[in-house]
């Protein structure tokens, strides 16, 4: 009944959450998470990572190394304490006890890094994740896997997205049902237990609006805090139009995508080069625009009939979008992920915890027909403590 950590910075580029896991067959339990947001000035140059030099990219790979480290040796302060709580951890089902939580037990850290870039489709299939993860196994004590992403476009996949392994492995056994993750980037997994996984990037999530947010606010808001900005907003139906034109939309999965697509550039395509000038317009614009890629990728790709749509990842806490994700979807019920009892910025970290367990015992830990991958395989790149 091992331990794990799972690390995980979104390129929403809020901060870093951290998970302290038990697992146990297919049960599983947090014992501590948390989330740690990002200096002023670190946000600012993830945010503008694209333009950054060669030294300056190894710089940040070091500084977010170091974050990372924190962050993990924090949320095994938070577990210790939890532990002198309470010592045991039922079972996801609440079929009996896990077991005792022991710190001694962590056996790996699971760091999915910060993407910088993702291109699986350049010429020369290409991805960066930064982070070193020398550095949080020197910090921690704990042995470190990292670099998921390489492996699996080296086997000729897309490298993402791999959190839908998690999906299936622990939610794969009922009905069909889809579990969408709205970070930086959006991405669905469709699960079930007479249904063949399938797994994609649907578009833009948080990142986009986050942009507009910032921009609009000139720098005041980082993020549109409960979608209260979009619903003050009317939606521009021509500028949602050009962006729904986007090809990205048409091409079948395998794919994966991320910020190099769904950018600033592409809101000045829609709404002209002072995009920024339309205001809540705009804002209010990307938000239904967002929650359209992901009903519309459905129809497009998704043949099985769910049952429900399961929604993690910080674009839960945006109200505005959920209520346009409820009546594009309907009658299918859209519920946030806490209501099976896992906070919905925790599944991330929490995935990739069990990521690196998988990487360590040498097993498979992605599903190879959903990123494209010529064969299972296990990714991750293991620093020893």
């Amino acid at each position: 009944m091992p331990l794990a950590i799972g690390l995980m910075s979104g390129t929403s580029c809020d901060g870093v959450s951290a998970a302290l896991v038990e697992f146990h067959h297919r049960a599983f339990r947090v014992a501590a998470f948390r989330t740690d947001p990002y200096p002023a000035p670190v946000r600012a140059l993830l945010q503008r990572a694209g333009e950054l030099t060669a030294p300056q990219l190894a710089q940040v790979n070091i500084l977010l190394g170091e974050l990372l480290a924190d962050s993990a040796l924090q949320v095994l302060r938070a577990g210790r304490a939890l532990h002198g709580a309470r010592h045991s951890l039922a079972s996801e089902d609440g079929a009996g006890s896990v077991g005792r939580v022991s710190l001694q037990r962590v056996a790996v850290v699971g760091s999915h890094g910060h993407t910088v870039y993702h291109g699986p489709r350049d010429p020369i299939p290409s991805t960066l994740e930064l982070g070193d993860p020398s550095l949080i196994a020197e910090r921690t004590g704990l042995p470190v896997v990292a670099d998921f992403r390489m492996r699996d476009l080296a086997a000729g996949g897309e490298g993402a997205p791999l959190v839908p392994f998690f999906d299936q492995y622990f939610f794969g056994r009922g009905a069909a049902r889809a579990l969408q993750n709205i970070g930086g980037i959006a991405n669905v997994a469709i699960v079930g237990r007479r249904v063949t996984p399938l797994a994609f990037d649907t578009g833009p999530g948080n990142g986009l609006m986050d942009t507009a947010a910032r921009r609009i606010t000139a720098g005041r808001q980082s993020f549109d805090s409960g979608g209260g900005l979009a619903r003050q907003g009317r939606v521009d139906e021509a500028a949602l139009k050009r962006l729904l034109a986007h090809p990205y939309f048409r091409r079948p999965p395998p794919k994966s995508t991320g910020p190099e697509l769904f950018n600033a550039s592409l809101l000045a395509e829609a709404f002209g080069r002072r995009w920024w000038r339309r205001g809540l317009d705009v804002l209010a614009t990307v938000t239904y625009f967002t929650a359209c890629t992901i009903a519309d990728s459905y129809r497009r790709f998704v043949r099985a009939p769910i049952r429900e749509v399961i929604v993690s990842g910080g674009g839960v806490k945006n109200r505005t979008l959920m209520a346009h994700l409820t009546r594009l979807l309907a009658p299918v019920p859209v519920y946030s992920i806490a209501r099976y009892g896992l906070d919905p910025q925790a599944k991330e970290p929490v995935a990739f915890a069990f990521l690196a367990l998988r990487a360590i015992q040498g097993r498979s830990n992605h599903l190879p027909h959903t990123t494209g991958a010529r064969g299972p395989r296990p990714l991750g790149i293991l620093v020893s403590a």
